[in-house]
C-alpha cells in the first residue's frame, strides 16, 4: 500500500500533481476539507460533532480529524494507497496519524514536499484567484499571510518525517510533467 504526504505551501501544486498521481496509481484522495463536508453532509456522528463546533467558530479538534481519517480508510480497504492533502498541518497531527496507520498496518510510505519560493507561490495564487474567482486568492496580503502561518506552523512537520527518513523534496517549479516526472521518481523507491 503507497500511503503518501503530499506537502506544500498554498499554490505549490499539490492539487494539480495529486490529481495525475491518482490516475497513475490509483490512490484514493484523502482531503480533510472534503472529509469534513462528506462527513457533514451525510450527519454521522463525527460531521455533526465538526459542525457544531465550525458554527461556533471553533476548530474541528484532531481527534474528530483522525477520526474521520479512520472512516475513510476503514471504507476503502481494498485501496491501493492513499494521498493525504492538507493533513498533517502540524506534528501532533503527524504523530496522530502515525498512530492510526500503525493500527491499521499501513504506515505513511513518505512525505514529498513541493519546493516553491514565496514570490512564485504569491504569483501563482493571484493567477489562480483570477481564474477561479477564490476571494482568499485574490488578495496578496491575505496570500502573504497564509505562506507565513505555512511556514511558522505546518513545515514543522517535514522534520518529523525526515527524522523517519521518510522525507524528499522536489523542485516545484517547472512543467507539471517535469515536476510529476521528479515525484515518481521518488514514488518508485518506496
Amino acid at each position: 500500500m503507497l500511503n503518501l504526504v503530499l506537502f506544500g505551501p498554498p499554490g505549490a501544486g499539490k492539487g494539480t500533481q495529486s490529481q495525475k498521481l491518482i490516475e497513475k496509481h490509483g490512490l484514493i484522495h484523502l482531503s480533510t476539507g472534503d472529509l469534513l463536508r462528506s462527513e457533514i453532509s451525510q450527519g454521522t456522528e463525527l460531521g455533526l460533532e465538526a459542525k457544531k463546533l465550525m458554527d461556533h467558530g471553533a476548530l474541528v479538534p484532531d481527534a474528530v480529524v483522525i477520526g474521520m481519517i479512520s472512516h475513510k480508510l476503514d471504507a476503502n480497504k481494498d485501496a491501493k494507497g492513499f494521498i493525504f492533502d492538507g493533513f498533517p498541518r502540524t506534528v501532533a497531527q503527524a504523530e496522530a496519524l502515525d498512530q492510526l496507520l500503525a493500527s491499521k498496518n499501513a504506515p505513511i510510505s513518505g512525505m514529498v514536499a513541493l519546493e516553491v519560493n514565496d514570490d512564485e507561490l504569491e504569483q501563482r495564487l493571484l493567477l489562480r484567484g483570477k481564474e477561479s474567482g477564490r476571494p482568499d486568492d485574490a488578495n496578496p496580503e491575505v496570500i502573504r499571510k497564509r505562506i507565513k502561518e505555512y511556514n511558522d506552523k505546518t513545515a514543522p512537520v517535514a522534520g518529523f518525517y525526515k527524522a523517519q527518513n521518510k522525507f524528499k523534496s522536489i523542485n516545484g517549479i517547472g512543467s507539471i510533467n517535469e515536476i510529476f516526472d521528479a515525484i515518481s521518481g521518488v514514488i518508485a523507491s518506496y
